[in-house]
């Protein structure tokens, strides 16, 4: 197998642990990473020949794309300060304790290179973070502040470690030097971030076609990422502020095919890359396996300290941090979601779950200084990092739903239906004004009006059942009987018409593309 028919693997594998997941009850990332390491012990399956510094700009922005695309700005304006506690001062944190202990656990480290290790996994995974948690039926506030630190905290982490490494490779550190970096990476990202967002939206304006548009959506997660770290900004901040805004501005109310489409592209591009990305992790077993061929008590020691620290400092900082949001949020008038009880702060601990950030940034740890001696103890600190990886990947991975299940910690399914309800009467009413106004402009029948009413009507009850009085919902319950047996006929016909269609681009003559243009009539005809 080379390294061609490798990929090719890991994206059928992508595929495939979706289901095998969802029957299993198992998150798909972790049933990557599971079968990564599968393969990475298989005499028959390469090494993995990627250049480290490829892996993050690589995977990392369709990633962060993917993942802002289901929230907003306004949704992290409202947890700012949890994230803040989460994605900053949580890094911040982690990456001091860890450095002190592989410090003096590791013979020789120096404190630059402890920090780098630090640093590399402090920060839990977006994705791990958003795939495992938002398929356990979580309560939303949960769901929002995991997304937030995932996406965040890389910023912190990344700037740390390029600092820590910087100062590993040449010998020398600056706290304020390294206090500055961290400021202007942040805004030469958020500057590189909007203007790019700016760009791309109208750019999209004038490329029209859905295709284009969500081809440019493709593109421009990478230039924003490339484009920052050649200003010397951080690449992920740029990312994020880009996605913020094209999901704010770039899609109209309007363009519906545009996001219908939009939003099947980026879940397969997300399902494959996520895949793709859980796979490479699993399959570093095998350099970690090298590096412990007779030194597997020692290191496995180093690592199950380091496991140790990681896990028990995020959970003796979310005690504090979440009694202290809660103060501050009961004192003032925040609108922002925090855990209400000591089941979600433990749920919200074990999902601090480490993935590709952390396996990029060891990966990519120089092999020799600037005096050209090799890198203080680099093997040591890859096998630390990995060891962490899949501890928290696949250990909090493989029980976060039985401890959720266990805790009995689930969506305010309640809250949910009363939000749904609100939005379909809103939305009912507001095609109710747009009748009105069109009466105001034209003579409409009597007959005409009445039935544009009820449709209207129609709109709201069709997105929740429930907003109508219980005479109108039976009624509109015969009214959906009967509309659902006018849509399968309807279907049946239509289906009927594409048999036919496709039939003829097999005749003698036909022109395939006059075909495809008449099935894709039949095809959005079908949605409606």
């Amino acid at each position: 197998m080379d390294q061609l028919a490798l990929l090719f693997v890991l994206l059928l594998g992508a595929l495939v642990s979706v289901p095998v997941g969802d029957r299993f009850g198992v998150p798909a990332p972790v049933l990557m990473t599971v079968f990564g390491g599968v393969l990475a012990v298989a005499d028959f399956v390469p090494n993995v020949d990627i250049p480290p510094d490829l892996i993050l700009p690589g995977l990392l922005p369709p990633l962060l794309y993917a993942a802002v695309r289901r929230t907003s700005w306004r949704q992290f304006a409202a947890n700012l300060r949890p994230i803040f506690l989460l994605a900053v001062a949580l890094v911040f944190v982690t990456t001091v304790c860890v450095a002190f202990v592989a410090n003096a656990i590791v013979p020789g480290l120096p404190i630059a290179a402890a920090i780098a290790l630090g640093a590399l996994i402090a920060p839990p995974d977006p994705v791990a973070a958003t795939s495992v948690a938002g398929q356990l039926g979580l309560p939303r506030r949960l769901v929002s502040i995991l997304e937030g630190e995932g996406l965040f905290n890389d910023v912190t982490a990344i700037v740390l470690y390029h600092v820590a490494i910087a100062a590993a490779v040449s010998g020398s550190f600056s706290v304020w030097r390294a206090g500055l970096d961290l400021v202007l990476s942040a805004v030469v990202a958020v500057v590189v971030g909007l203007v790019l967002g700016w760009g791309a939206n109208r750019l999209m304006d004038l490329l029209g076609d859905p295709t284009l548009q969500i081809g440019m959506t493709l593109l421009v997660p990478y230039a924003s990422y490339v484009l920052a770290e050649k200003l010397h900004g951080s690449g992920v901040l740029a990312v994020l502020t880009t996605a913020l805004f094209l999901a704010e501005y770039a899609t109209g109310a309007d363009d519906v095919m545009t996001r219908l489409a939009g939003h099947t592209f980026w879940d397969i591009i997300d399902t494959l890359v996520t895949g793709v990305a859980f796979g490479l992790i699993g399959l570093e077993l095998h350099n970690a396996i090298r590096t412990a061929q007779g030194r597997w008590g020692e290191l496995l020691g180093w690592a199950a300290a380091v496991v140790g620290v990681v896990i028990v400092v995020r959970l003796l900082w979310l005690l504090p941090a979440t009694w202290l949001t809660k103060l501050l949020h009961a004192r003032q008038d925040y609108d922002e979601e925090i855990p209400v009880s000591w089941r979600e702060t433990v749920v919200m601990w074990w999902s601090g779950m480490r993935g590709v950030a952390s396996v990029a940034l060891a990966l990519a740890i120089p092999l020799k200084t600037d005096a050209g001696s090799p890198f203080p103890d680099r093997d040591e600190i890859v096998f630390i990092a990995f060891g962490v990886i899949i501890v928290t990947l696949v250990l909090q991975g493989l029980t976060l739903p039985w401890l959720v299940k266990r805790l009995g910690v689930r969506a305010d399914s309640e809250r949910e239906k009363e939000f749904e309800k609100e939005l379909a009467l809103r939305a009912a009413k507001a095609a109710k004004r747009r009748l009105r106004e069109i009466e105001q402009v034209e003579d409409l029948p009597e007959e005409l009006s009445e039935q544009m009413l009820r449709r209207a009507f129609d709109i709201g009850i069709r997105i929740s059942p429930d907003m109508g009085e219980e005479e109108r919902r039976e009624a509109q319950h015969q009214r959906v009987k009967r509309i659902k047996r006018i849509r399968n006929i309807q279907n049946e016909m239509l289906s009927a018409a594409r048999h036919e269609v496709l039939a003829a681009r097999s005749e003698p003559g036909a022109d395939p593309e006059i075909v495809d243009r008449v099935l894709r009539h039949l095809d959005v005809r079908s949605l409606r």
